[in-house]
């Protein structure tokens, strides 16, 4: 499915600069920092370049969700029309809120780091925040496992296919 997606966007975003199509293909949720690696492998984007280029489009919304989407949820949920859409939208991220409930840091870390389908910075932000998680604590957590996700994406994208 991601990479499905990845490869409509990359088409979609072709008459632009591919460093900027990465950076935009990291900040949207769902690909995220994932979906720009393997768009930069496409558009053959140096890795070396591609990496700073993905981490921070996948960081830049990160600070936001930990600060502001608890209130905004919280302003959502008084209108009959976004009620519905915020309440499942906080029981499907909470469904997947059990380790990093129990192990906090290093929870959140593997579930941003390990790079699963529901899994990565937007995902693990928003289960942070509805976590009560202090800020202090979840943006380290996010940013050291963003790190864990580039490695992992970079040898799926990049060595792997170098390879063969």
């Amino acid at each position: 499915m991601v990479n499905q997606l990845v490869t409509n966007l990359v088409e979609a975003l072709k008459n632009i600069p591919p460093e900027w199509a990465i950076f935009l293909i990291s900040m949207v949720p769902i690909l995220e920092l994932r979906g720009g690696l393997i768009a930069a492998a496409l558009l053959k984007v140096p890795i070396l370049r591609a990496i700073p280029i993905c981490l921070i489009g996948n960081l830049i919304p990160v600070p936001f969700i930990l600060w502001f989407i608890t209130p905004i949820f919280t302003w959502l949920k008084k209108t009959k029309v976004f009620r519905p859409m915020v309440e499942k939208l906080e029981e499907r991220s909470l469904g997947k809120s059990d380790r990093i409930r129990k192990y906090e840091f290093w929870g959140l870390f593997l579930f941003v780091g390990i790079p699963l389908p529901g899994t990565g910075a937007w995902t693990g932000s928003l289960i942070a925040s509805l976590l009560n998680i202090k800020f202090k604590k979840a943006f380290p957590a996010v940013c050291l496992g963003l790190l864990l996700a580039t490695t992992i994406m970079c040898v799926f994208t990049y060595l792997i296919p170098a390879l063969f």
